[in-house]
């Protein structure tokens, strides 16, 4: 009888790394289907970033994810981008290709995926909460997966006015920026209401972005980039007036998937990653 005791490696390298439940998620998806792959979740200081990178090329690493700091510094370490990726600016997600290390960038992608189960982005008028980075990775996503039309929301005119650069100058869709000064109201019309800010999130959970929720309307999809907690006041709020809603579990499960394409070529089960997660009980 044979034994295989090499196995392939994936991880994380993020500082602080503790918290991220990316691991649990990961993991769970390569028992259901019977992968006997790893996935470590490494701390790693930003000084030492060029070394972790090194180590894994010499140890033969699938691929790896990237979160807060290492986003953007982690590029100059690698063989090549995506085409998001490239346009986003930053990584979170490395695949080997052959004896290259390409960055991918799953944050927009995994929102586009959740989102298009309730809704085709495709033509889609689009009010977009935010111009950080999260925003940036779903702007450029709904912009490829074929949004016409997105307002970036801002209280920094630079940044969201740089945002609405970007998509005008590199993508096929058209975007504006709008001040958020007091109370935002959604304008009519609109079919996607985004929050890419970090308003909502745990322990803050009784903050909510500062909107008229009287302007969401029953024939508008809201969705929520906050994973912890599901459900926030946000989405709440959208349900009562009839909305459908996506939530940023959703988001961070197919962000899951994508990546676990990339390293493995497989189609985990989004159901089992989202229950791993449940399970945690963030």
């Amino acid at each position: 009888m044979s034994h295989d005791f090499l196995l392939p490696l994936t991880g994380s390298f993020a500082q602080p790394a503790g918290e991220n439940p990316t691991v649990a998620m990961i993991e769970a998806a390569f028992a259901h289907h019977g992968l006997d792959w790893r996935y470590l979740n490494v701390e790693v200081a930003a000084q030492d970033l060029g070394d972790a990178v090194r180590g894994a090329r010499a140890m033969g690493w699938k691929g790896f994810n990237c979160s807060i700091p290492h986003k953007v510094a982690v590029i100059e370490h690698l063989d090549g981008l995506g085409e998001s990726a490239k346009l986003i600016g930053a990584v979170n997600t490395i695949v080997r290709r052959g004896d290259q290390l390409i960055g991918e960038n799953t944050d927009g992608k995994g929102f586009v995926k959740a989102l298009s189960a309730v809704t085709d982005p495709k033509g889609a008028s689009v009010v977009l909460l935010g111009a950080g980075g999260a925003a940036r990775a779903v702007a450029v996503e709904l912009a490829l997966a074929g949004a016409t039309q997105i307002t970036v929301v801002n209280r920094s005119p630079e940044r969201g006015q740089a945002l609405a650069t970007l998509i005008n100058d590199k993508t096929p869709a058209r975007a504006s920026f709008t001040a958020w000064e007091g109370t935002y109201a959604i304008p009519q019309g609109t079919k996607i209401v985004v929050n890419a800010t970090s308003i909502g999130l745990f322990p803050d959970v009784e903050a909510t972005p500062d909107i008229d929720h009287d302007s969401l309307s029953g024939d508008m999809v809201v969705a929520d980039g906050i994973h912890n907690p599901p459900l926030t006041k946000l989405l709440k709020a959208a349900q009562a007036r009839g909305c459908q809603t996506a939530d940023g579990l959703g988001m961070l499960v197919n962000q899951g998937v994508i990546g676990l394409k990339y390293w493995t070529g497989l189609d985990a089960d989004p159901q089992v990653m989202r229950q791993a997660l449940l399970d945690l009980d963030l």
